[in-house]
């Protein structure tokens, strides 16, 4: 999901169900980058969370119906080390159930 800013509690949640908060760079909103919603977006630079870091930004490319493309990068927002591994684990649910497996 990519949004201008979000709150933290809505943050939270996201990561708590296995989605990638992406927030749009400073200054920019989809009105700006003339993005209507019917866009296909292709992510880049996700991985790196498999490899235990967690990205500033990944690169983005919204690909309209057209073919038109518009390429930006988007600030990731898992902001703590928990939340990187509750992302990892495809939300708070598959992490808890992976522990108590492990246990």
């Amino acid at each position: 999901m990519i949004v201008e800013s979000y709150e933290r509690i809505h943050r939270s949640n996201l990561i708590g169900m296995g989605v990638l908060p992406l927030q749009f760079p400073q200054g920019e909103s989809a009105s700006s980058l003339h993005l209507d919603g019917t866009e296909t977006f292709a992510i880049s630079g996700v991985t790196a969370l498999n490899d235990g870091s967690t990205p500033r930004t990944v690169h983005v490319t919204a690909t309209k119906e057209s073919g038109e493309t518009v390429e930006f990068d988007a600030t990731v927002r898992i902001d703590t080390p928990g939340e990187a591994d509750y992302y990892r684990n495809g939300g708070i649910m598959q992490y808890v159930l992976r522990g108590m497996l492990r246990a």
